[in-house]
């Protein structure tokens, strides 16, 4: 008996969603509000990447935030891969990176932001420039 298998495969359609917002709590708010709309809308999963985008949105609103200027928010599916990455425009103050994340004191109540990106990420990083920007990005990898 002959039998023919036939596998399906959802291949991965390059998609780009960037936007500016500002550099408040509502702008942070509005950060993960869009990234949970277009991975919905994309058909991919947002809990991880609704996460990231909050502590890092979060972060920007607070140690980035420079008067009338806005951080920039884009989501990139490039193969198999998601890449959060989130500028502002203090490229002066730039967080620890990958493995040198400390976590904080017991009762201290921030401090665990970026921890939650290295939980939730398969890589993260900084990337300094153009002056006076950094960025710092998070990558998730879609098939698990």
């Amino acid at each position: 008996m002959n039998r023919e298998i036939v596998r399906t495969q959802h291949p991965f359609i390059e998609r780009e969603f960037t936007v500016l917002l500002s550099p408040t709590h509502r702008g942070a708010r509005l950060a993960r509000l869009l990234t949970v709309a277009h991975l919905g809308a994309w058909g991919l999963p947002s809990e991880s990447a609704a996460h990231i985008v909050a502590e890092l949105a979060a972060n920007a609103s607070v140690h980035g935030r420079v008067q009338g200027r806005d951080f920039r928010l884009s989501l990139t599916v490039s193969g198999q891969t998601l890449r959060i990455e989130v500028t502002d425009t203090r490229g002066d103050t730039v967080p620890p990176g990958p493995g040198a994340v400390k976590p904080p004191e017991d009762d201290a109540e921030s401090g665990r932001g970026l921890l939650i990106v290295e939980a939730l990420a398969d890589h993260w990083g900084i990337a300094p420039g153009p002056v006076p920007r950094k960025t710092v990005w998070a990558e998730i990898d879609l098939v698990r």
